[in-house]
């Protein structure tokens, strides 16, 4: 287990705020934060902010932007941190690090990202900072392009899977329902999903509008401490194993239908912790694209290569089935704002280990959870497993 424990989070809700800045939402999720831990902003050690930017905001230097929150902040070490759509996972993770190094006793982790006040075209433009240039610079439908080529590629190989993407559409919007922060709180169906219409054209490839992950503004945050220090708080979940498996930037090097990254960060942190898959009560994944939570339930090991579709037909991803999976709705229900999502999906986990989730969003009795947070196409690609402190 790591020496690391979350004691207490915040989150916005994820939407289109206009009224809202980059630092409001760092300032009102940072304080939050702290006052849920019950812990003084003096006690605070370090603080890690993800924030990947990439042109979304003029202020691109906004690590201190935290140390807005109070006074008490100034002079603590405060590094900005970004890995593409991994970046809030990579804050955590740093975080985590810090504590295990003796560095930190309590860090303060916040994500942010204000993404809905950049044009469209500016928008694709910067969201495709994020895959290899050389190759993927003049992709169109920018990084929805990029999975537009995937989900393509998966389609040719094993076969039309446009009836599972729309059931993991339809389960991640149905179970977003009941999450007060995401920003899409309702309930399309199967068949909305499925099929093509004026509000749901195909948007790249094979992928529809209800399979793409949505523009969002947005702010989480968490407070973690060692073990120990944990045991004394008002609650507490600890991180019994943490994995981060960086590969090859360019598709051409290496094949797209394995998240060969996102399997191996999930034996090692399995294999950190001790466990099986099917040990997890749920799991919180990346589905940027529901082409990348299919590939990803075959990438953990949920099913054997280009049998993906078995898991959300047959029911086993569904709150009810024996791996939920994204029973936060995931970032096709709650929104995508990309430097808080990883720590957005720490948040929810630990929601649920807490018993503390909203009503309707919380399962019965979870006991160990697990995350998975990648930036790119599969490139950055980082596990968590998380279980309630005993």
């Amino acid at each position: 287990m790591t020496a690391a424990s979350i004691v207490g989070w915040a989150h916005t809700p994820f939407g289109k705020f206009d009224a809202e800045t980059v630092e409001s939402l760092v300032v009102k999720v940072a304080n939050e934060a702290l006052a849920d831990a019950g812990i003084a902003a003096s006690d605070v050690d370090e603080i890690m902010l993800g924030h990947f930017n990439a042109g979304f905001s003029p202020q691109d230097f906004t690590a201190s932007l935290v140390l807005q929150a109070n006074p008490a902040l100034r002079f603590k070490p405060t590094t900005r941190v970004e890995n593409a759509c991994a970046t809030g996972s990579a804050a955590v993770h740093q975080g985590i690090r810090a504590i295990e190094a003796g560095a930190a006793k309590i860090v303060l982790v916040v994500g942010v990202e204000q993404m809905t006040r950049t044009p469209g075209p500016e928008i694709g433009k910067n969201l495709l900072k994020a895959s290899y240039l050389p190759e993927d610079g003049d992709t169109v439908g920018g990084f929805a392009g990029v999975f537009g080529k995937i989900a393509q590629a998966y389609f040719q190989k094993y076969g039309d899977q446009s009836d599972a993407l729309a059931m993991i559409a339809a389960k991640n919007h149905k179970n977003g329902v009941a999450n007060p922060y995401a920003q899409m709180r309702k309930d399309f169906g199967f068949e909305f999903c499925r099929a093509e219409s004026e509000k749901n054209p195909f948007v790249a490839g094979p992928l529809k509008r209800t399979d793409c992950s949505l523009v969002s503004d947005g702010a989480a945050a968490l407070v973690l401490t060692d073990a120990e220090t944990a045991r004394s708080m008002g609650k507490a979940v600890n991180i019994r194993a943490t994995a981060h498996a960086q590969d090859f930037l360019p598709m051409s090097k290496r094949d797209i239908l394995q998240f060969e990254g996102c399997t191996v960060a999930w034996q090692r942190a399995l294999d950190k912790a001790g466990l099986k898959l099917s040990d997890l009560s749920f799991v919180e994944t990346h589905d940027c694209f529901t082409v990348a939570e299919l590939i990803e339930y075959e990438a953990m090991g949920l099913t054997p290569k280009g049998q993906g579709a078995r898991a959300i037909m047959e029911g086993w991803t569904q709150k009810d089935g024996k791996l939920p999976v994204n029973p936060s709705g995931g970032l096709k229900a709650k929104g995508h704002p990309i430097g808080a999502t990883g720590v957005s999906m720490h948040v929810m986990s630990a929601m649920q280990l807490a018993g503390q989730g909203p009503e309707g969003m919380q399962l019965k009795n979870p006991q160990i959870g697990g995350i998975f947070n990648m930036g790119g196409a599969a490139v950055a690609n980082y596990v968590s497993i998380l279980e309630p402190a005993k």
